[in-house]
């Protein structure tokens, strides 16, 4: 497992450095050599951060956590990871181009607590194109944190989400 450190308004001093090799390294039974590991500091006034974010082919596993000690963030973010790769292991396993990236041990072991995704509802709508700022007016009448819309600039199929700060965030698709 490679790991890739750095950080944002943040000088990594070594005892951040040994704190973070020291926790991610719990991680490293999942994983397989050559995974990178993308760990990002940051700090804004009284908010200390950590992003982890480990790429995978077809998928990406990510997690962040704020606290006002970094070192608490570190401590929490491990946790979030591994839980999601618990919960997830067989979904990424069934898909065969994944399970290169994970360590063979963790993709034998029994999963007992393994929790099941249901689809309890499922929606068809029409999508008539507009601009992402017309897709966000809908969305705000809508009442939803999202919207889906084909974009009439790209002609490609669009997500809007509202962000925290009460700002947008768009998503297009890259090929």
């Amino acid at each position: 497992m490679n790991l890739v450190i750095s950080g944002k308004n943040l000088d990594i001093t070594e005892g951040l450095r040994s704190a973070i090799e020291e926790k991610i390294a719990k991680l490293e039974r999942y994983f397989n050599d050559s995974t990178e590991v993308h760990v990002t500091l940051s700090t804004e006034k009284n908010r200390q951060k950590i992003e982890i974010t480990i790429p995978m082919k077809g998928s990406i596993i990510r997690a962040e956590e704020v606290s006002s000690d970094m070192y608490v963030s570190i401590d929490l973010v491990e946790e979030v990871i591994e839980r999601q790769l618990r919960k997830y292991k067989n979904k990424l396993i069934d898909k065969a181009q994944n399970a290169a990236h994970l360590n063979q041990e963790f993709i034998d072991e029994d999963m007992e607590d393994e929790e099941e995704i249901n689809i309890i509802r499922s929606k068809k709508f029409a999508m008539k194109p507009m601009d992402p700022e017309e897709a966000c007016v809908q969305m705000e009448l809508l009442g939803h944190n999202f919207f889906v819309f084909r974009n009439s600039e790209t002609d490609e199929v669009n997500v809007v989400y509202k962000r925290k700060g009460n700002t947008y965030g768009l998503i297009e698709p890259e090929y």
